[in-house]
């Protein structure tokens, strides 16, 4: 151990100048009997800059040590009382001095024994005498400078201490705060989760009632169209008698009074009619049920049968009409029936809207690619707080009390989804109240390479047939229908059957074979397809005319007819026209019992 630290203070290069520099003083412990020695070692290490204490005796030292703290003890073996190896034991054996090194000072040759005695007591190195002073100063500069370094080491632990304390008191701080943040969180998600669960309640309940509202529209709207069917079918049920008086009236010698009243008769049932027949439709575009039979057809041809069907009305009203129409080469892809009716439902909104004696113009251009038709009238015109809703279902323009209102509505509303439908547009414009309406209709013209290499040739017009006496079997179970249909027939010079409903229909069926059965559908006891059913089953009756005459007109209606064997499905009222015309293209061999 001496001599590590000899070499220590050897390589140190001088720690007394590193001591001085330090400008920290410590305690270094003289301990000797003999005052010049004491002298002696205060002179070697005064040039180290430290407190140099001095003691005369080993006890002395003990009551030095308990009242200070010394870097370093320089202690001479043989002292007079307590020697230095038992004064070094007490020192070591006190737990605050245990390793406090201790250089023991001996004039007298020690053994090994000694020695090891000395370091086994503490000591840390050995100094004879005579002492050399460069030696015993840098010894005891290498044990100042390690208590420095332990002193250091002691209060950098203790600044560690501290700081882990502070850092644990930071942690324990952040860790509340964090705690607090968190609970704080869980509370705020807590009420946020609880605002959802009512949300998603009030949700489900919404969601619940939206969906029992729309089973309702639903239920409602599947109601409204089989009340629309029934109101059709209890309409035309009436308006079919009164037509067929009108026809019978018509055959009568002309008296110009009841001509003028059968006139009237017929506009206003040809009215009804086309009412009713508005009113389903519009139904069944909204429900997407009416498919369009496209075909290549020219405008002017669908304007001029618009203008055939408003031409009553318009006579009616002395009114007059303009048609210009310079390119009569206009071609559109179409239905006929269809477009002919939006045509039809836009100018007879101008003739009932025009004054009497009033002027209407027709007109029809091609404009890009399109077909564009314009309808004027001079007639009443369309306020501007009611052009937006001009085309809504339902929608009348109100004219105020000088002039009535009339319609249902519904004609603009289904001009609007049949020209749609077709990938036009429609649009009304009016300068306002007095000004005149205009109306426009935009459809997309065919293309030249959409239309046919060669123009077909128009089919030579067919001579009416003669009219072919016939055995016919009449069943309904409205005697005004059933009466005036087999008057009509009768002055036609048809043989005529009747029956009132699907048993007594079935019985006459089969006793008077006739050519055509015309059955009502909606009968008592049969109805109309059970009736049709049961005479297909029986082999006298697969040779006969089936035809439907009924008020339900819809596509599944004409559907269960095709299915229950009848061969025609009319609509009431039927045209007498189209009836007579039905019976004449009839081939011979139909007519010819079995």
């Amino acid at each position: 151990m001496a001599a590590s630290l000899k070499n220590t203070a050897a390589s140190s290069g001088g720690p007394s100048n590193t001591l001085l520099q330090t400008g920290t003083k410590v305690n270094i412990l003289l301990v000797d009997d003999q005052p010049a020695r004491l002298l002696t070692y205060q002179s070697v290490l005064d040039e180290l800059g430290q407190n140099l204490v001095t003691a005369r005796s080993g006890v002395e030292a003990l009551e030095k040590l308990m009242r200070d703290e010394f870097a370093v003890v320089l202690l001479d073996v043989s002292m007079p009382g307590m020697d230095g190896f038992e004064t070094a034991h007490l020192i070591h054996t006190h737990p605050r001095y245990e390793r406090t090194p201790i250089i023991f000072v001996t004039g007298v040759h020690i053994t090994e024994l000694d020695r090891l005695n000395g370091y086994k007591l503490g000591a840390v190195d050995y100094v004879s005498i005579p002492v050399v002073p460069e030696i015993l100063r840098s010894k005891v500069a290498v044990l100042v400078e390690l208590y420095l370094k332990r002193r250091e080491l002691r209060q950098l632990n203790s600044s560690l201490t501290e700081a882990n304390a502070r850092l644990a008191q930071a942690n324990e701080t952040l860790q509340a705060e964090k705690a607090r943040e968190l609970e704080a969180l869980n509370t705020t998600l807590q009420r946020a989760n609880a605002e959802l669960e009512r949300a998603n309640r009030s949700l489900l309940i919404e969601v619940a009632e939206r969906s029992r509202a729309e089973r309702a529209l639903k239920d409602a709207d599947q109601k409204k169209d089989e009340f629309l069917a029934l109101l059709a079918h209890e309409l035309r049920n009436p308006l079919a008698p009164l037509l067929n008086a009108v026809e019978l009236m018509r055959l009568q010698p002309r008296d110009p009074q009841l001509g003028w009243a059968r006139d009237v008769i017929e506009r206003q049932v040809n009215y009804l009619t086309r009412l009713v027949d508005d009113l389903l439709d519009v139904s069944r575009i909204t429900r997407g049920q009416i498919t369009l039979d496209r075909q290549p057809l020219e405008l002017a041809v669908l304007i001029e049968r618009a203008i055939e069907m408003a031409q009553p009305l318009m006579q009616q009203r002395d009114q007059q009409i303009t048609v210009e129409i310079p390119d009569r080469t206009l071609r559109v892809n179409g239905d006929q029936v269809r477009l002919v009716q939006a045509f039809g439902n836009v100018l007879g909104n101008a003739v009932k809207y025009a004054d009497p004696g009033g002027h209407i113009e027709v007109s029809a251009h091609r404009r890009g690619g399109a077909a564009v038709v314009q309808v004027r009238d001079d007639g009443i015109g369309i306020p501007a707080d009611q052009m937006g809703r001009i085309f809504e279902l339902f929608t009348r323009v109100e004219h105020g009390p000088d002039r009535p209102q009339s319609g249902l509505g519904i004609g603009l509303a289904l001009v609007r989804r049949l020209v749609e439908m077709h990938g036009g547009t429609v649009t009304a414009h009016s300068e306002g109240a007095g000004a005149g309406s205009e109306f426009v209709i935009r459809l997309p013209l065919l293309r030249e390479s959409a239309l046919p290499e060669k123009e077909p040739r128009p089919a030579e017009p067919m001579a009416a047939a003669p009219a072919v006496p016939r055995r016919i079997l009449i069943a309904d179970d409205n005697v005004d229908a059933l009466d005036s249909t087999a008057r009509l027939l009768q002055h036609g010079g048809h043989e005529v059957f009747s029956a009132t409903d699907g048993s007594l229909a079935l019985q006459a069926a089969e006793r008077h074979l006739p050519e055509i059965v015309l059955l009502d559908i909606g009968m008592p006891v049969l109805d109309g397809y059970e009736v049709a059913r049961r005479i297909r089953a029986a082999p006298w009756g697969r040779g006969l005319t089936l035809v439907a005459i009924t008020g339900w007109g819809q596509e599944s209606d004409r559907r269960r007819s095709q299915e229950a064997g009848f061969d025609s499905h009319l609509v009431k009222p039927v045209d007498p026209g189209a009836l007579a015309a039905l019976l004449a293209r009839l081939p011979q061999a139909r007519r010819a019992n079995g």
